[in-house]
Parts: C-alpha cells; structure tokens; sequence
C-alpha cells in the first residue's frame, strides 16, 4: 500500500445547493479530526447522527458522519465522510474547520488517484469512475460502470496471461538448439498466437463501440442552400433549434446541437448552403462550412429527392474531404409519386413528415461503425485504443519473424508493455498526472 503523509480534504457534491453536501477527508489525520470535529470517533462503517462543532463546541451543522478504517476504504487509507446540508456556505465552512484540524485542500481527482496507487483500482477502473461521472446518456453510463467494474481490466488481464504464457513457451524453446525444437511446441506456439490475435481483435472492437459511447461522432450536414439541412437538423434533434426559412444564406454560422440515437450520443452539425455568394457574411459561414467539415467523423450531403444531380452538387461532392466518408441523404422524398426506397448509398427522407427518419438514424450508426454488443460494452478513451492497436500491431509483427524466436519474444514483450499500460502495471507519472487532473476535485 502506498502511504501519505498528508490528509486531504474536499467537497464531494457539486456546486450549488442542495439537500445533501458531503466533505471527504482522507488519510492518517481523519480519526484524529472526526475526534475534534465530532467529539467522538464513529464505530467503522456505521452512520453517525450528530452535531460537527466548530473550535469552541458551537455546531456548524448536524449530520451523518461515516468513518473507514485502512484499507477498507475507497482510498485505502482512513476516510471519514460528513454527510450534512447541502448549502454553499455551510459546506465551505465544514470544509475550512477541517483544513484548520491539518487537512489540505485535495487537487482534482486525488482520492481517486489513491485509490489506484493504493491498490483498490486498476487505471482503467479509475477511468470508468470520471466516465461515469461525466457520462451523457443512459447506455454510456451503463458502459462506465461496466468498466468501473472491471470488465474492461478483465478482458485486457486475460489477454496478457496468454502473452505471458506465450511467453514462457517461447522463452523455453529458446533454450534449446533449433534443431531439437519439437514440432509439436512450433504449432503450440503458432495456435496460441492466432487465438490471441482473434481474442485481441475481439476486445479492441469493443472498446471502440465503448469510445463512440464516450466521445460521440460528429456529423455534418452539407449541401445547397434550401436542400433541408435545418428542417433535418430539427427533425432528429425533435426541436426547433435552427431556424427554417425560404430565403436562401438563412444560415451563417456552424449551428451544433447534440442528439442520442440508441444511447450513443452524436454531434449534429448544420452548415451554411454552399453557393456561390456576393454576401461577406455569408462567404464567411461558407469558410467556416469547409473548416467544419475537417473535423467531421461523418458528412451527410444534402439533395432534393425530385432534382437532377447538378453541375453545383458536382462542386460541392469534389469540394469534400475524401478522407471522411460521406452518406447520401435525399430530402423532400414527400414530393416524389412513387415511393422511393433507400439502400446502402442513399437514404431517402422527409424532414417535412419525417418518412425515412429512423432508417436515416440506422444509417447514421452503421456509417460510424457503431453495433450492439450482446455481451455489452465497456467504456474506452482514445489512450486505450492506441495501447490496444499498438499491441496488435506487436503480435502482427511477431507473426512475421516467427522462424526468428529471440525478434518474436521481443514483440510479445513489447506487446504485454503496451497491454500493461491500460491498467497501469506500467503507465509514466506524467500520464498519471494527466488522467487525474480532469477529475472532479472530491472524487
């Protein structure tokens, strides 16, 4: 167990008031402050009713104390937990009588980081603790707490004991003269390497699924001026957020709005018509249109079901970033006689009467790779991906130097590196400071 010197404390709750505001206090001091604070230490991890005193006995609030002993603590170390009224200025002066009593003010993230360095939690856990903290939709959450749970480090643990034994077959035969090397160890060891590149393709697919959950995708919408981009945009976000008009350079600027479809939450961008334009302003949101459309995950093209395709949509096509995938989506489907049906280039649909919505919402997952998991998924940041990716890239490698044992040892250890550094077997100090310090200060 990692041991600290120093106690730290904070408010638990957010800002504001409320019914209920907690101060966490943290480490060697807290049985000594819950004395001063409480006249009393709380018998372990039972509630408390009582009063929190000042310096001269008076009472600054009433309460539930929870008192933890180490290491059966979320810290691993003491934790004493004030449960009182969840006023600004109560809590604050909760929180000074404690800092008088020795405490320090603790950074963002530190009783977390605690309990990592203390063994409670695994990086990854730790990370599914700000994640489901600052998760947006339901399914996001329940992916956080997957994660929280374990299931991410679990997946990533069973990858690494198949490199370790792996590694001990390898290291073996490497003991030998290559032509004492039984055949039947030579296909061992190939059969284990396939199963864990099928096994490691397995998790990194869903932790993808897990990062969509997190960050979203963004998507633009583009195309012609009066094509519908506002009316979509309002169409799937269920309200009114842009606004509708005939005249055309209606929209100058970028309009962002967020929407969730099946629990993944995706960044709706509504753009300026692109057109050729004598209008300053309008030129403006145009630029700003193309700066938009680098940053993109997704471009839905906006066209007229009952127009041609023009030489103008011709410009705007050439003009897209062909590195981003675009999707097709003709609007105004209303307006044709015969009901058209969408396939895997073009969706049809009416923002109007919202016909061909929900296969557009469809559309819009698959496009962005995003599927349901029956197994579930479990939260991912973009560090878990590139470790995952780089590990996978270690064992494709170490499937080309396989009449080479010493170079194919090496990639299986630089793979179990990368593996590691999810969970925090092997993670820098400045990594460290940097997941930490995007914490909630108190958790």
């Amino acid at each position: 167990m990692a041991t600290n010197a120093d106690t730290i404390a904070a408010i638990a709750t957010a800002q504001g008031r409320g019914g209920v505001g907690i101060v966490r206090i943290s480490g060697p001091l807290a049985g000594r402050i819950a004395m001063e604070l409480l006249g009393t230490c709380p018998k372990p991890r039972h509630a408390h009713y009582c009063d929190f005193n000042d310096a001269d006995g008076t009472p600054l609030d009433q309460g539930i104390a929870l008192y933890f002993v180490a290491p059966h603590s979320y810290t691993g170390e003491d934790v004493l937990e004030l449960q009182g009224h969840g006023g600004t200025a109560v809590l604050q002066l909760l929180l000074q009588r404690c800092l008088t009593l020795g405490a320090r003010l603790a950074q963002a993230g530190e009783f977390t980081q605690r309990a990592y360095l203390n063994n409670k939690l695994d990086l990854a856990q730790a990370e599914g603790v700000a994640d489901l903290i600052a998760a947006t939709t339901a399914e996001a959450a329940r992916s956080a707490m997957r994660s929280l749970h374990g299931d991410f480090s679990a997946a990533v643990h069973q990858l690494v004991d198949g490199l370790i034994n792996l590694r001990m077959l390898t290291e073996a035969m490497l003991d030998f003269p290559e032509e004492e090397i039984d055949q039947l160890d030579v296909e061992r060891r190939e059969r284990q390497l396939r199963a864990l590149q099928a096994q490691l393709q397995r998790t990194l697919d869903t932790a993808r699924q897990g990062s969509l959950l997190r960050e979203g995708a963004h998507i633009a919408l583009v195309g012609q001026p009066n094509v519908g981009k506002s009316s979509l945009l309002n169409r799937l976000a269920g309200e009114e957020v842009a606004l509708v008009s005939d005249i055309p350079g209606t929209t100058r600027d970028v309009i962002r709005q967020m929407i969730q479809i099946r629990g993944v939450p995706l960044h709706i961008l509504d753009t300026a018509g692109l057109r050729q334009s004598d209008d300053t302003v309008e030129n403006l949101g145009i630029a700003r249109t193309y700066q938009t459309l680098q940053r993109a995950d997704l471009i839905l093209l906006l066209r007229e079901a009952h127009s041609e395709h023009s030489a103008e949509d011709q410009r705007i096509l050439a003009a897209l970033p062909q590195h981003i995938p675009h999707l097709l989506v003709l609007n105004k489907a209303d307006l044709l006689s015969d009901a058209p049906i969408s396939h895997d280039d073009v969706v049809y649909v009416s923002a109007r009467t919202g016909s061909g919505i929900d296969t557009l919402r469809d559309k819009l997952l698959a496009s962005i790779g995003y599927r349901q998991q029956e197994s579930g998924i479990f939260m991912a940041r973009e560090r878990h991906l590139t470790a995952l990716s780089l590990a996978q890239e270690h064992l494709s490698l170490a499937s080309n130097v396989l009449p080479q044992p010493e170079l194919f040892a090496e990639e299986l250890r630089l793979a179990q590196h990368a593996l590691n550094s999810i969970t925090g077997e092997f993670t820098a100090d400045d990594l460290l400071g940097e997941i930490f310090s995007r914490f909630c200060i108190g958790k």
